[in-house]
């Protein structure tokens, strides 16, 4: 499901030493549960397409094996982008905007707790592409 809510960071002037030690634990244990998500979603992907062997792959339509490719590929982006987040946690950084440097809503983070970026800031991304 997609949460397309978008979050004025202007009216929120929070920085990340603003976030209290339970923002900060509930947010932590928000990544952690996606970090196991999405590595149980990898080991699933990965299991069907070994169980299924090479007879099995040569039968499927090319569209099932590019969903799957796909799927994988958006699990591995979206736990690098977890990860990367619990890194910027335990050095401190988490909740600055990597473009501005301002700090990141904190019901951005509740919402998307690995954004890397303000919601103005992502606009601007989005827009680019």
């Amino acid at each position: 499901m997609v949460n397309n809510q978008i979050i004025d960071d202007r009216d929120t002037h929070l920085t990340s030493e603003d976030l209290t030690p339970e923002d900060l634990a509930a947010l932590r244990e928000n990544l952690r549960e996606q970090r196991r998500f999405r590595q149980e979603q990898l080991r699933e992907i990965t299991a069907a397409a070994i169980s299924r062997a090479d007879a099995v792959l040569q039968r499927q339509a090319a569209s099932q094996v590019e969903v799957r490719v796909k799927l994988a590929a958006s699990a591995r982006m979206v736990l690098a982008d977890v990860e990367a987040a619990l890194a910027r946690m335990d050095d401190g950084s988490y909740g600055a905007c990597h473009l501005c440097r301002r700090p990141i809503a904190r019901e951005r983070l509740e919402i998307v707790p690995q954004a890397r970026y303000c919601a103005r800031c992502q606009q601007v991304r989005e827009a680019g592409r």
